[in-house]
């Protein structure tokens, strides 16, 4: 071991060692860590010429007290950053939440999973909070009770809480709320609040926003809920024994699947719920008979709510029994064949459009029909003119019918993608657990078990579709797939 200086532009580096057991490598490296000049640019000058990184150390004459020159330029310092690395847990907790590309989760107040499984499903739908956050923070409208105001409020307040949290939120005060419009939630038994029926905590949020949301009487404001989540729907009512027949009219905010021997698929038991039989009178008969009501789908929504009828009343257990039938259900769901002929053709320049984009993704090559630009311009203004039922333009449930002004007019296709399903695990509507499995903006699915948020594949999805005891679908929640106009 050897101590010498090293002299490397204006500064002198003195007892420097050399362990003359390494190569000059290593003596390079030593140099720079004390210049930052990299070893393949430094040149120092020894003995015979420049030292190489294999020389021998005992050929060289190195001496002790030695003087070295070196040359060589160091490498850029890198500067420090103008801001410090800011790690996600130090941010903002609004900020935190965007960052995690989902919302909070919400606790069990107990036996309230039928409850907090209908929030995260109806918070996925961004065009209901943009219509929430623009209720009226000054009062309710005259039109409106005071009870479906404040649970209207308290839905804008946990939403919001929602998408600000990354810590699981305590819904008390929508619970409160709910209870005390809806006193069915607030059955007790030995003391402790009992399981109720989601469907049923669905159904009742819904019509309440639908009041409440439409409720400035006037022609501006319109129907917020039913531009979002309601199917007209036109029926054909005969009688087989008198041949009398009559037609109606209704809107729903969801379809039914019914549950038979007969039914494997969701498609199949749409078309059974589409179907029924009831009893009244027979003017001209003078009596009872029995009526056949064949309905059609005649204006769709932005968001198509389908519940599968799993429960039915059993008077030998005095409760709701459970259908564990296995019913499979699509990622992607066409109702084209459920749909009236009026809505039928309306949806054809759009479906047309649709397929062929859809080609030319896959290389395929656009329909005739569509390919040349005259035709294409003609096609695509009847369907500008196409309506999405009811003699209401394709834009009805547009944003701008949900509060926010839209970017671009849109049109239906009657193809839907599935981005919500609300499942129960268990053999009675009034016990068991129900879950929410929500599709984020990301295309990411997460699991909702109350505060518990689990992330999922999309391929196990359409696994929750029965057969035993595990999670089965109760109701999912399809979203449109429309073309701009």
């Amino acid at each position: 071991m050897i101590n010498v200086s090293v002299k490397w532009q204006k500064e002198l580096f003195k007892a420097v060692e050399i362990d003359t057991t390494q190569p000059p490598y290593v003596f390079k490296c030593q140099l720079y860590d004390l210049t930052g000049v990299p070893p393949e640019r430094q040149k120092i000058m020894v003995k015979g010429g420049l030292l190489k990184d294999d020389a021998d150390w005992s050929t060289l004459g190195v001496k002790e007290g030695q003087k070295l020159m070196m040359m060589g330029t160091a490498d850029e310092i890198v500067k420090a950053p103008e801001k410090g690395t800011v790690f996600v847990e130090d941010l903002p907790e609004e900020e935190q939440a965007i960052n995690l590309g989902h919302s909070a989760g919400l606790f069990n107040l107990g036996h309230t999973c039928y409850m907090n499984s209908t929030l995260q499903c109806l918070h996925s739908v961004p065009e209901l909070k943009s219509a929430l956050i623009n209720y009226s923070h000054s009062g309710r409208s005259n039109d409106v009770d005071q009870t479906s105001h404040t649970l209207t409020v308290a839905t804008r307040d946990l939403f919001n809480e929602l998408d600000k949290s990354v810590k699981p939120v305590a819904p008390m005060q929508f619970w409160m709320v709910l209870r005390k419009k809806y006193p069915q939630f607030g059955q007790l038994h030995n003391n402790s609040f009992m399981q109720q029926d989601a469907e049923e905590c669905w159904t009742q949020l819904l019509y309440t926003l639908s009041q409440s949301l439409r409720s400035s009487g006037s022609s501006e404001n319109p129907d917020t809920v039913k531009a979002l989540f309601g199917v007209d729907l036109v029926s054909r009512v005969h009688c087989v024994e008198s041949g009398e027949e009559s037609s109606e009219t209704e809107s729903v905010h969801s379809l039914k699947c019914h549950i038979s021997h007969e039914v494997n698929h969701l498609h199949e038991g749409l078309k059974h719920g589409l179907k029924s039989e009831l009893e009244k009178n027979s003017p001209s008969l003078g009596r009872s008979a029995v009526y056949v009501k064949e309905s059609r789908i005649n204006g769709l929504p932005r968001y198509l709510t389908i519940q599968f009828v799993r429960f039915f009343w059993k008077r030998e257990s005095n409760q709701k029994a459970k259908i564990l039938r296995k019913v499979d259900y699509p990622l992607e769901l066409d109702v084209y064949d459920l749909c009236s002929e009026d809505l039928r053709k309306k949806l054809e320049a759009p479906r047309r459009i649709l397929r062929d984009e859809e080609g030319k993704k896959l290389g395929l090559k656009p329909s005739e029909k569509s390919s040349g630009s005259k035709d294409n311009d003609i096609k695509m203004s009847d369907a500008e003119g196409a309506s999405i039922g009811s003699g209401e333009p394709s834009n009805a449930m547009s944003d701008e019918a949900a509060g926010v002004q839209p970017e671009k007019e849109t049109q239906l296709t009657g193809v839907y993608d599935l981005v919500a399903v609300l499942t129960h695990k268990g053999r009675s509507a009034d016990s068991g657990h129900y879950v929410a499995w929500v599709k984020q903006e990301s295309g990411k699915w997460i699991e909702y078990a109350d505060d518990s948020l689990i992330p999922q594949r999309e391929e196990d999805i359409t696994k929750l579709s029965g057969g035993g005891d595990w999670h089965m679908a109760y109701i999912c929640l399809y979203k449109a797939r429309v073309l701009p106009m």
